[in-house]
């Protein structure tokens, strides 16, 4: 967890690979349905564009339709989910039923502004139309009132390892590492 542009994405694929597990990341299953037109990616390319979640409806199905398939059966590493409360009871609902537990959340620590530079550094590299500089401030909102909340209910649940997401990729990796080498096994 953490807000846009935390670098969750790029440390989630590390993460994942290293702990051999498939990291699942919302953001790039929308991205790639928008790129591809389908009747989801129409959906969602509304939603992104104005900086706000896509419908819990639409996610939660996606979500529990992945970590059902076979590669996920040793554990999975979830990237942009969940965003919002509703989404944690549905997460509990759908791990239930699998026999997965969560065993770790992430929350990359990062300052605000340094963030909304980042993306918009990214959105110029690689031409994202929904990184303006509204739609990033948008969505940086949209993360504190709809999901930074869900940073204190895993925190209670004595799951949330928190990490400083700021400086280079290598370093911040080693600090995610490090502080999961912390985390009992399940």
């Amino acid at each position: 967890m953490g807000p846009p542009g935390a670098g969750k994405g790029t440390q989630a694929t590390a993460v994942a690979e290293h702990f051999g597990i498939p990291a699942i990341s919302t953001g790039d299953i929308f991205r790639a349905n928008v790129g591809q037109g389908t009747p989801l990616g129409v959906e969602a390319k509304r939603y992104m564009d104005a900086g706000e979640y896509v419908p819990d409806e639409v996610t939660n199905n996606m979500v529990r339709s992945r970590i059902a398939e076979s590669d996920a059966g040793a554990g999975f590493l979830l990237d942009g989910y969940p965003r919002t409360l509703a989404q944690v009871t549905e997460l509990d609902s759908m791990i239930q039923a699998t026999g997965h537990q969560l065993d770790a959340v992430l929350v990359l620590t990062v300052d605000q502004e340094a963030v909304v530079t980042r993306l918009l550094k990214r959105a110029e590299i690689e031409g994202r139309a929904d990184d303006t500089e509204d739609v990033i401030r948008r969505r940086l909102e949209v993360y504190a009132a709809e999901t930074e909340p869900l940073i204190a209910v895993y925190g209670g649940r004595g799951l949330v390892v928190s990490v400083d997401g700021m400086g280079e990729i290598a370093d911040v990796q080693q600090r995610i590492f490090a502080a999961l080498d912390d985390v009992p096994e399940s």
